[in-house]
């Protein structure tokens, strides 16, 4: 007899439409006729709509809208309005904060300006989008785990873009807009403070990146193990445990020592997944405002050792 597999949803029930909760006295309708798709239905729930975006969720998408044309030409403008030098060279293309002289003043548009206007814009689409999502879980009655895990991600951009910055002084410090100009910031970041792998912040952050991945991944395919036997009804699970819960607790037992149950699994993943951003935040507020050189705090510390004096007798230029 062939076994119901849900790597993919194979199976798909389908039955009218979920309207959702009435909205209170005030709120903007939803919008949309809610339709049915099997290619949705294979990744999550098949059905797509209505949506609710409200005030605060139309102001946000406006706001990011505006963030976004305004990088997207920049980048356009640098390549000559060329659209197709545009594609080819999208993942190279950035928006640069301004150089170090403009301080933490308004910039020329065109030395960093547009930068600063971009900036403004998308964060404050983005902290929208937080309260959005605060008072729609507490609309619906839920707790405000999803708004706490978003606001440790939003920590962690306020810092690179705005907070740091402010601190030391002038908006050069801040992240570029693009692809691979974020990514070679972040190694002359690293750089030029010394090497940030010795940031003890850092390494707790991949600690918990690695371990949140860890975490996911194993409880992920602990309820695809148990799927055939209800495991995805993981509520149903933790108030009244069946064969489903029973068997992953014996499996976790067996070969982790302890045991996760249906709910704790959860705590310990949202925890290690918001500490990944909150901790690497915190390395990265301390980099250059107390920190200047992590390399040598890592000797000072005992955490790195000494380069071997591979050429006795050589004086290094740079230690005199």
């Amino acid at each position: 007899m062939t076994q119901y597999q849900n790597i993919l949803t194979i199976i798909q029930v389908s039955g009218p439409a979920e309207e959702g909760m009435p909205l209170p006295k005030g709120d903007s309708e939803r919008i949309g006729t809610p339709i049915m798709s099997r290619l949705a239905g294979w990744l999550g729930n098949a059905q797509i709509g209505p949506i609710y975006l409200g005030f605060l969720g139309s102001l946000s998408l406006v706001f990011g809208l505006i963030a976004f044309e305004i990088i997207g030409l920049n980048m356009l403008a640098s390549v000559g309005w060329d659209p197709i030098q545009f594609v080819r060279q999208l993942f190279w293309l950035g928006l640069e904060p301004p150089p170090a002289q403009y301080g933490l003043t308004m910039a020329p548009l065109n030395e960093g300006g547009w930068w600063q206007i971009a900036g403004f814009f998308l964060t404050a689409s983005i902290l929208l989008w937080w309260v959005r999502v605060y008072r729609r879980a507490r609309q619906l009655e839920l707790g405000t785990h999803i708004a706490w895990a978003f606001g440790s991600a939003i920590w962690l951009f306020l810092v690179l873009g705005f907070i740091r910055p402010i601190l030391m002084g002038d908006f050069s410090e801040a992240v570029p807009f693009g692809i691979f100009p974020h990514l070679d910031w972040t190694a002359a970041f690293s750089i030029r403070y010394g090497n940030l792998y010795y940031n003890p912040f850092h390494c707790l952050s991949i600690v918990f990146l690695y371990g949140s991945v860890l975490l996911f991944a194993m409880h992920g395919a602990t309820i695809l193990a148990v799927g055939k036997y209800g495991g995805e009804r993981e509520l149903e699970q933790i108030t009244d445990r069946g064969t489903a819960s029973e068997r992953a607790a014996l499996f976790w037992r067996w070969t982790m020592g302890f045991n996760a149950t249906m709910e704790s699994v959860h705590r310990w993943a949202w925890w290690f997944a918001i500490l990944t951003p909150l901790t690497g935040g915190i390395g990265i507020l301390l980099t250059g405002t107390v920190v200047d050189n992590w390399y040598l705090w890592g000797i000072e510390h005992g955490i790195v050792s000494p380069t071997p004096d591979v050429w006795p007798g050589v004086v290094d230029p740079a230690a005199q």
